[in-house]
Formats: structure tokens, C-alpha cells, sequence
């Protein structure tokens, strides 16, 4: 008899185990879709906001793209993230940003851009911000920190266009950085070879084959591509290209305030040739 009652205990004990691992499973089941759809929903959101980010900017609403992207910076998303430090310093470049305001947003920028390289090491635009924003920190810091900034800055453009070999602004930005060693002044290089043993170098001609092989990639996507066409041209004597590449850069339309400092520029330039 006390046999059969432990045998009857036991398999209501299995039965109510059997019972406690079903509802476990379902529960475990039930949390791993809420979990799910929760992912889903918010890549729908950051999904969302990258496409107004996108149309914002591509309209030229600076400070609507600020508003709209700051709200989000304390994402995870690398995306998000560069997007953020690309309209941060957009904001400080404009001419109704005050001094005060463009320092502070300069520093947030290389901050939002840092995060974003942190989140994804593989993200090209990431490393291009990183770049840019890191350069103009520089402005900040003496001519002592810019200068040993460059080589971090360069890596940093070579690395994004290794990554996306097809993205003209990385290819551009590679070009200015040899084109301002090409042309820094004499004191500067003595002070960089004074606190660097190797200190950067570049020359006109090496900033002259990124320019173009950023046009090849993109022809006239940017209005200081053709700017800096025009200037390396002049700086190797060459007025004939010079001409051509400046006309090309006054005759640019000017969607932002920057193409129309570039026409200016590129106007000015051809008055003096």
C-alpha cells in the first residue's frame, strides 16, 4: 500500500513538473516575442528617423536635422550616431552660430562621431566623421595638437575609404589633408619637425590624383572638389586647368551656404589669374 501511494505522489509530482516546464516554456516563448517585436519595432524607428534625417538634410534644414537627431543621442545606433556629428557641425558652421555655440558643438560632434566608431568599427561614415570632426577640434587646441592630430586624421580617411572605396567625400577629404601639408607654411613645418621625428608630408600632385579620382567616382558631387581642382592647378602653375576647374566651381549651384563661399572663392580666384 505505501508503495502504491509513493507511486501515485510521484507521478502527480511529474505531472505538475511536466505541467511546470510546459508553462515555463510558454512563458520563456512568450517573452522572446515581446523581445523580438520590441527589436523590430525599434529598427522600424531608427529606420524612420534615418529617412527624415536623410530628407532634412538633403533639403538643407540644418537646424530641423539637428533637432530631430539630437533627441537620439544616446542611441546605439552607429547610423544615428555619425548622422548626429555630421548636423552638429553643419549647426557650427553656419554664420548665426555664435562663437560660444560652435566650440560647444564642434567638441559634441567628435564626441557623437567617437560613439558612433565605438558602436561599429566597420562603418565607413563613421570613420569619415571621426576625421572631420577630429580636425576641427584641432582649431581649438594649438597648432602643437593639430599637427599630431593629422596622422590620426589621415588613418581615419584612409581607413573609411578602404571600407567604401566608391565614396567620393572620403576620397576629397583624403585630398585636402595632402593639399594642407602641401601648403603649410614654413614656420609650421619648422615647429612640426621640431616636436615630430617623421612629421606629415604631402605634396600638390598627390592632392591633385585624389581630387580627381574623387571626381571619377562621383563627377561633380561637390562644389569644393572642383574649388580645389581649380587652387592645386594654380599652386602647380598650371592656369589653363586652373580656369577650366574654377569656372566649373563659380558655375556650381548653390544649394548651402558653403557653395556659395566656394563660388565666391572661385570668382575671386579667376579675377586674379
Amino acid at each position: 500500500m505505501a508503495a502504491v501511494v509513493a507511486a501515485l505522489v510521484l507521478r502527480r509530482s511529474l505531472r505538475r513538473g511536466v505541467a511546470l516546464s510546459a508553462g515555463s516554456f510558454v512563458l520563456c516563448e512568450a517573452l522572446k516575442l515581446v523581445s523580438g517585436s520590441a527589436v523590430v519595432r525599434a529598427s522600424f524607428k531608427v529606420a524612420e528617423v534615418i529617412e527624415q534625417a536623410d530628407y532634412l538634410y538633403g533639403s538643407g534644414e540644418t537646424e530641423k536635422l539637428y533637432q530631430l537627431l539630437v533627441q537620439h543621442k544616446n542611441s546605439e545606433d552607429a547610423e544615428l550616431l555619425w548622422r548626429l556629428a555630421r548636423a552638429s557641425r553643419d549647426l557650427a558652421q553656419l554664420s548665426i552660430t555664435s562663437a560660444e555655440e560652435k566650440r560647444q558643438l564642434t567638441y559634441d560632434s567628435l564626441e557623437y562621431a567617437k560613439k558612433a566608431l565605438e558602436k561599429n568599427e566597420s562603418n565607413s561614415a563613421a570613420h569619415k566623421w571621426y576625421a572631420i570632426c577630429l580636425s576641427d577640434v584641432g582649431d581649438y587646441e594649438g597648432i602643437k595638437v593639430k599637427i599630431g592630430n593629422a596622422f590620426v586624421i589621415k588613418e581615419h580617411f584612409q581607413r573609411a575609404i578602404e571600407l567604401n572605396p566608391k565614396d567620393a567625400t572620403s576620397i576629397h577629404l583624403m585630398g585636402v589633408w595632402c593639399y594642407s601639408f602641401a601648403e603649410l607654411p614654413w614656420y609650421q613645418r619648422k615647429i612640426a619637425a621640431v616636436l615630430f621625428a617623421a612629421p606629415p608630408t604631402s605634396t600638390y600632385e598627390e592632392a591633385l590624383r585624389y581630387f580627381h579620382k574623387a571626381e571619377e567616382a562621383d563627377p561633380n558631387f561637390y562644389s569644393k572638389n572642383l574649388l580645389f581642382l581649380g587652387k592645386t592647378y594654380l599652386k602647380l602653375n598650371n592656369k589653363k586647368m586652373a580656369l577650366l576647374w574654377l569656372s566649373k566651381a563659380k558655375e556650381y549651384p548653390a544649394h548651402t551656404e558653403e557653395d556659395k563661399q566656394v563660388q565666391k572663392e572661385a570668382l575671386e580666384l579667376l579675377n586674379s589669374i
